[in-house]
């Protein structure tokens, strides 16, 4: 029997089967939680809730999809810590590295909005990993690229390493459960990545992967040995996110 997360069991009680069905206001209604959508001052979004019930305000000057990612994410703390305190901060689009209540909150934010039982067959109904894949399932399950890269990559569709990068260095990465750990990416973009220029220089952002020595990613004494394929793309004004895409087979090999 598959494993189904919390999120995903809810989903599945209701008989959610496409991802239109996920109406995240209903499902909080469910769970005796009433939404709000009005503007806030220093957050995104808040919970207040008591014994059963709960009332979740959201910022009513996000965009939608933040929007619905926020909501999520107060419906998760719901679920998991109710009488709690907290001191929530949104972050769809970050990996956290420990357990902790945003964590698991964010986690079942995108189970909710990314239920692995719709999501996995439509991720592989696309043959290739890349930024208008991406873009394309996040159309279709109204969720951020970020979001969606990280669910692709962490999903093991494509063996591959996302990293976002800023002008201080390296904020985040997930990489995907077949590439070994010893692909760690630099903190500081080398110059002849892909990436260096669209941060830097002004460069476009690649339209399709593109391939590139290893070694202008990771900081290992074999890297120069192998090629992979990086597409980059801008995400703000001093933010790059970049795909990199791992095909050589001998880089998959079990660490040593």
């Amino acid at each position: 029997m598959t494993y189904l997360t919390p999120a995903e069991r809810l989903l599945q009680e209701l008989g959610i089967t496409e991802p239109e069905e996920i109406d995240l206001e209903a499902l909080a209604f469910y769970l005796g939680a009433r939404v709000h959508f009005r503007k806030l001052d220093g957050c995104e979004a808040r919970i207040i809730g008591r014994n059963d019930a709960a009332v979740i305000t959201i910022g009513e000057d996000c965009s939608h999809r933040r929007k619905r990612f926020s909501l999520a994410h107060e419906i998760g703390h719901w679920t998991h810590h109710k009488g709690q305190t907290l001191v929530c901060r949104v972050e769809e689009s970050r990996p956290q590295e420990r357990i902790s209540p945003e964590r698991i909150a964010n986690n079942y934010a995108a189970d909710l909005l990314m239920p692995r039982y719709l999501f996995a067959p439509i991720a592989r109904s696309y043959s290739k990993l890349n930024f208008k894949t991406i873009d394309d399932i996040a159309g279709i399950f109204h969720t951020s690229r970020s979001a969606t890269a990280i669910r692709l990559v962490e999903g093991s569709h494509s063996p591959a390493v996302l990293v976002c990068h800023g002008s201080a260095g390296r904020k985040w990465f997930a990489r995907g459960a077949d590439v070994p750990s010893r692909w760690f990416p630099k903190n500081d973009l080398d110059a002849d990545s892909f990436a260096f220029g669209v941060l830097h220089a002004g460069k476009p952002d690649d339209t399709m992967p593109r391939k590139i020595g290893a070694d202008a990613w990771f900081d290992r004494w074999d890297a120069e040995k192998y090629i992979v394929h990086e597409q980059t793309i801008r995400t703000a004004t001093d933010e790059v996110l970049t795909l990199i895409l791992i095909t050589e087979p001998d880089m998959l090999e079990d660490d040593r």
